[in-house]
């Protein structure tokens, strides 16, 4: 015969196992809220999320890297975060339920996680003693509302018995229960209110990008010719929107530096190091230039590339008055995040090169997510080993005593742009008959001489190009190639300006660029 008591019984303790799972989940973000609070008062780099995640960011291969940036794009990070979240959810609840079943493991699990984040706070650049005190007051809150919540679930014996409108079955104290669990939550939201109210360096460094008005350039850039920008549906512009134009960096809070904390330390194998403060650099006699810069992890094909006019002062002019030492060869750039790039010495003195310290993109200050207060721009170089953004220190050096942040990871140590170029349209289906073929080419800093495309591996056909302010930025192409009904296969190349043909070998970005020709397949109706 059905014992009756165990067929009651199992469904109260898959309910109490919920309910476990759900204040383990509770608990857990309530920690982390409060870790949120503390690290907004103390540095938001000492948050325990945000301390994993960019840890998450240093230790990943170079493949799951790749993966990430073909896969999800400029969404990498969100996605990364996102990612997190669940994995922290589903740890959480089986806290929980190991706090009801077999506790104390939950909590243990709870402290384990919390003292993980706090060490990988402390080991991040630049940091304290006090940034492990955000994961410790974390670790705190979420055991003691776990502890709270569980006790609720499964309470001691009591010499007088609740009465039946407090509790529940089974010794379940349903009300005490909801009653901490809501308490939670409304004390994570109100803690994440605080957390962002409390962030005054984010809010500081709006408003101060906000009110800053940009000195005049003393070298106002070439104006941009009439025949730069074909005007052609869907082909992308010759000048990038700041708003369209593309994030890849391993900052997954992006730094906030205020101009007036911000200063560039040029120091090394120099003789004459210095610092160089925000009012010292609005001083000098700024230039403007058109430059396109390309993210090394851009596919064939791929737009993790754009072209924008930047304000800034020449690093040449810097390095000249450090006065680098003989057998230096490289400049190792760090962000105030602790990102390091390293670039040829050689290019960054180059004269006929306009490498910038940037504050300026398309006329307004820099955006914070591309550098605000100041970054660098190198045209020419892959952005892995130059476009070092929240820039606060070049150290001159060697490529034998240092290397940048991707080099120890899989990555050249140094990255030359490689002549590639790209067809923007036409994509799905056109009309047949006449088609116009339109794309971008790239060379950067030794520009492009030709662009050739064909449709199913027939003659070559040579592009149109359009003007272009200089060699270091992008151009513009088209040509009209006659298609009958059905599907076909477009293919382009480049030629660079000295002769330098794109190659159709085909390569992934790692370690120092992709190759290979694009192709596109339409169908013609």
């Amino acid at each position: 015969m059905t014992d009756v008591s165990e067929e009651t019984e199992t469904p109260t303790a898959q309910r109490t196992g919920w309910a476990a799972a759900l204040a383990g989940v509770v608990a857990g973000v309530a920690g982390l809220a409060a870790a949120e609070l503390v690290a907004a008062i103390i540095a938001p780099g000492a948050s325990t999320l945000f301390a994993g995640g960019a840890a998450v960011i240093d230790a990943a291969p170079r493949w799951l890297k790749d993966f990430a940036v073909e896969t999800f794009g400029t969404a990498d990070k969100a996605v990364l975060l996102t990612t997190m979240a669940v994995v922290i959810a589903v740890g959480a609840a089986l806290a929980g339920v190991l706090e009801l079943r077999r506790p104390p493991w939950g909590a243990a699990l709870i402290g384990v996680v919390g003292v993980i984040g706090a060490v990988l706070a402390v080991l991040r650049p630049d940091a304290t003693a006090l940034w492990a005190v955000p994961s410790v007051v974390g670790i705190a809150v979420s055991v003691l509302l776990l502890r709270s919540a569980i006790r609720r679930l499964a309470p001691e014996p009591e010499p007088e018995p609740e009465s039946e409108s407090a509790k529940g079955g089974g010794g379940v104290d349903r009300r005490g229960f909801l009653l901490v669990t809501g308490a939670a939550a409304g004390g994570t939201v109100v803690a994440l209110v605080a957390a962002r109210l409390l962030s005054a360096g984010s809010t500081a460094v709006k408003a101060a990008r906000e009110t800053l008005r940009l000195p005049a350039p003393r070298t106002v850039a070439p104006p941009i010719p009439a025949g730069a920008d074909l005007a052609i549906d869907r082909l992308t512009p010759y000048v990038t929107p700041t708003a369209q134009f593309y994030r890849i960096d391993t900052a997954l809070r992006v730094p906030q530096l205020a101009p007036e904390d911000w200063s560039l330390q040029v120091h090394g194998m120099v003789d004459a190091p210095f610092t160089l403060t925000w009012e010292e650099l609005l001083a000098l006699p700024l230039e403007e230039h058109h430059a396109t810069l390309a993210c090394v992890s851009n596919e064939v094909g791929g737009n993790l590339i754009g072209n924008a006019l930047w304000l800034g002062y020449p690093i040449r002019a810097l390095l000249e008055r450090a006065r680098p030492r003989a057998g230096a060869d490289m400049v190792l750039s760090r962000s105030v995040d602790g990102f390091t790039a390293g670039t040829p010495l050689d290019v960054l003195r180059d004269p006929a090169r306009a490498s910038l310290l940037a504050i300026g993109m398309n006329g307004e200050p820099l955006p914070v997510i591309h550098g605000f207060p100041a970054r660098l721009v190198v045209p020419g170089l892959y952005g892995y080993v130059s476009a070092t953004k929240w820039v606060t220190s070049l150290k001159v050096t060697t490529f034998a005593a240092d290397e940048g942040y991707w080099t120890p990871r899989g990555w050249s140590a140094r990255g030359p742009i490689k002549v590639q170029s790209r067809i923007d349209v036409p994509r799905g289906s056109v009309s047949a008959g006449p088609v116009t073929v339109a794309g971008v080419a790239w060379a950067q800093h030794t520009g492009i001489g030709r662009v050739e495309v064909r449709a199913d591996s027939g003659d070559w056909v040579t592009a149109q190009l359009a003007e272009t302010v200089g060699p270091d930025t992008w151009r513009q192409w088209s040509v009209s190639l006659p298609l009958e009904r059905g599907e076909h296969v477009l293919e382009v190349r480049a030629t660079d300006a000295a002769g330098r043909g794109q190659t159709d070998a085909k390569a992934p970005p790692a370690p120092d660029g992709a190759t290979g020709w694009h192709r596109v397949t339409v169908t013609a109706r």
